[in-house]
């Protein structure tokens, strides 16, 4: 452990060499598919807590914004410390918590119990993004940036496929709480992995540093400021993405609970959320080709529009039907945060890069967290159907905030 807690400042300056590059990209996008995949685990996981522990919808919205609002507040403090303690150290440390976290949710006896492991969880999940996000910036800087962060976002989504499906699937067979117990175990097997791959590059970054005399010049190109606007440019993306995360999230809590009421057993509602998040990682790559030729706006219009349509569309549709909307509705509603995420590189500058991340983070997983305490509510009140109805209304309200963000992105 302690060869790998000075890994992030040589991680930091690695060499171009596309080995390098590649090697950095494969561990975070590893690391993101994890975290991910366990983050969105959690939305099989909430019906069956529902019924083993009692909860109204409410209730349930309070356990997502646990495990999501820890994760937004130490996003930001999480960037500090892996600036000071070592970016690999922390990235480690967080997927070890992440892994307890797991097992002490699968050994709780009590909602106290598995609160301070969602809380835990929380803590563990926030290490990943800034941290990650910031290393395939440096890794990949200049015009790379944006198809080295769709990248390592489209990671994340392969996670949210391949880990709520398959862990809903153990649940059928082993019941839930030894297979989150499993799941568990296997998040403190990645992070001896993380550990171990973060140090072999530490050590092949040491052996082909580049001359001391090319340091200065990398360190003038770093400090560049940002556009003029940008930073009035950042605050609008933050709000745009803040909505979209909100709508994401209280979408995906109650989806399950929705999909309940049409018919559906805990193995297709697994199969129902890989068929969302398939359809979000595709909408990733869909959505950054689109950002490409059509640039952030009309991709931001494009993908809120179908959004608030494929929600609305979803309500009256039998099972069958609904299956079959969810990975279109799944490419407009995961895509649109590839383009937001792949566009903060252009409003900050490159040395604020990790504080940037943090904060963009910060905002857009707390919005997502907060959404639910007030959506269960609505739904307890007037049921799941009127409820998910206004979270599509909500989503709508990007579209002016798009018009807004025109002047930082004038040149796109």
């Amino acid at each position: 452990m302690t060869a790998v807690s000075n890994t992030t400042g040589r991680l930091s300056s690695l060499p171009s060499a596309s080995a390098s590059r590649r090697g950095v990209l494969a561990v975070v996008c590893g690391a993101h598919a994890l975290h991910d995949g366990l983050t969105d685990l959690l939305y099989v996981l909430f019906p069956i807590w529902q019924g083993a522990f009692g909860l109204d919808y409410a209730a349930v919205g309070v356990l997502r914004a646990l495990a999501a609002g820890t994760m937004a507040s130490m996003q930001v403090p999480a960037a500090t410390l892996g600036k000071r303690v070592g970016g690999a150290l922390v990235l480690t440390v967080g997927t070890g918590i992440v892994g307890l976290a797991y097992v002490l949710a699968g050994a709780s006896a009590s909602l106290h119990s598995l609160a301070l492991a969602l809380v835990l969880g929380g803590i563990g999940l926030s290490t990943q993004h800034p941290i990650a996000s910031s290393l395939v910036a440096r890794a990949y800087d200049g015009s790379r940036s944006r198809a080295a962060l769709g990248t390592y976002n489209f990671a994340g989504d392969i996670g949210k496929v391949i880990v709520p499906a398959t862990t809903a699937s153990l649940i059928a067979w082993i019941t839930w709480r030894p297979a989150v117990s499993v799941v568990g175990a296997v998040a403190l097997a990645a992070a001896v992995v993380i550990a171990l791959a973060l140090n072999t590059l530490r050590k092949r970054a040491g052996e082909a540093a580049p001359p001391p005399d090319a340091e200065p010049e990398q360190a003038l190109a770093d400090s560049e400021a940002a556009p003029a606007g940008a930073q009035r440019g950042f605050r609008v993306l933050l709000a745009i993405g803040v909505i979209d995360s909100a709508t994401r999230m209280g979408f995906l809590t109650f989806l399950p609970f929705l999909l309940k009421m049409k018919g559906a057993e805990l193995p297709t509602l697994g199969v129902a959320l890989a068929l969302v998040f398939a359809g979000g990682a595709a909408g990733k790559l869909v959505c950054g080709f689109l950002g490409a030729r059509l640039g952030v706006l009309r991709t931001v219009y494009l993908t809120e529009g179908l959004t608030a349509a494929g929600i609305l569309a979803l309500l009256p549709l039998p099972l069958g039907a609904s299956l079959a909307l969810l990975p279109l509705l799944g490419v407009a509603l995961n895509g649109t945060s590839s383009v937001l995420y792949g566009t903060v590189p252009e409003l900050v500058a490159a040395d604020r890069r990790e504080t940037a991340f943090g904060i963009f983070y910060t905002g857009t997983i707390g919005g997502g967290a907060l959404s639910p305490i007030p959506y269960g509510w609505l739904g307890d009140m007037v049921g799941v159907h009127p409820m998910m109805a206004v979270v599509a209304v909500i989503c709508l309200a990007t579209l002016p905030l798009a018009i807004m963000l025109r002047p930082a992105l004038a040149t796109r």
